[in-house]
């Protein structure tokens, strides 16, 4: 009975989140180590379809980096890192669409769709709704860095995805940009979700990756911060507690909620329902950031 009794005061300590967030849109990017992860990403993907089941509208962007990387070996390409973004001549790209679109978005629709969910594949081939055009880097002495086909987000068709919600459909978008000319490019997938988010007025972006979410002392696992605004962050920042491939996740989640986003979340894959756990309960698992 006591069990019983506990699981009923969660389910109302869910509701008022429930009522707060019906209709409302939230992005959820997912992507690192934990994507490879079976029993982790079928967590994942089930809290998000619960949560298109409750009322909330989930869009998923996905990353794919590990995947790409091993096909990369395969194909006997080395791998080139600018300032942490994929160095991606025409070979690299080719590698990079093809894992995008027919191994991860597919293998991500065809996943919701066997948890009974309306799952839609998003990408440059069917539905291109990320306009792009060719990012540029700048070196130590400020002259441009050429990363090949490595785009930045400049619109988002925000018609498709808003369809889709209304059809009780996941888009599920792989973060590759379309140029004027039709020339494709690969994005990077946390930037690709901040875009997503500010151009849906998302009420909340997710990040799910292999990291609990920000520490203010990085060696501490009990420094975990529930919630962080941007002058704490930028402190962080400055005082080298944030570093290497926490700072573009947090760099996104201060783009996002800049550019109108309620809520950022950077929370841990890994860890069973923890989407729901951040989303429907008062405590929360990771890291929110605030304006």
């Amino acid at each position: 009975m006591d069990a019983a009794t506990e699981k009923a005061a969660t389910l109302i300590e869910a509701l008022n989140y429930i009522k707060q967030f019906r209709d409302k849109a939230v992005v959820v990017k997912v992507g690192g180590s934990f994507l490879e992860d079976s029993d982790a990403r079928r967590s994942v993907l089930t809290d998000i379809v619960f949560m298109r089941t409750v009322g909330i509208r989930p869009v998923v962007v996905h990353g794919g980096g590990p995947a790409i990387s091993r096909a990369m070996k395969q194909a006997n390409i080395q791998p080139k890192w600018v300032k942490g973004l994929r160095y991606t001549d025409a070979e690299t790209l080719s590698i990079v669409q093809d894992v995008m679109i027919n191994v991860i978005n597919k293998g991500l629709v065809d996943e919701f769709r066997l948890l009974g969910a309306a799952a839609e594949p998003i990408h440059v081939r069917n539905r291109p709704v990320l306009k792009a055009a060719r990012h540029w880097e700048k070196d130590e002495h400020g002259r441009p860095v050429d990363l090949g086909f490595v785009g930045d987000v400049t619109e988002v068709d925000t018609w498709v995805l808003s369809h889709l919600a209304h059809e009780q459909a996941i888009p599920v978008i792989a973060p590759l940009g379309i140029g004027a000319d039709g020339q494709v490019y690969n994005v990077n997938a946390d930037t690709a979700a901040a875009r997503v988010a500010i151009a849906l007025k998302a009420e909340k972006l997710v990040n799910m990756s292999d990291t609990h979410g920000i520490r203010t002392d990085p060696d501490d696992a009990s420094s975990l911060a529930s919630s962080l605004n941007r002058q704490q962050i930028e402190a962080l920042i400055a005082a080298g507690k944030i570093t290497a491939g926490m700072i573009p996740k947090v760099a996104c989640c201060l783009e996002a909620v800049k550019g109108g986003v309620k809520k950022c979340h950077i929370i841990d894959g890994r860890i069973k329902h923890s989407l729901l756990l951040e989303i429907y309960t008062d405590k929360g698992i990771g890291t929110e950031v605030v304006p």
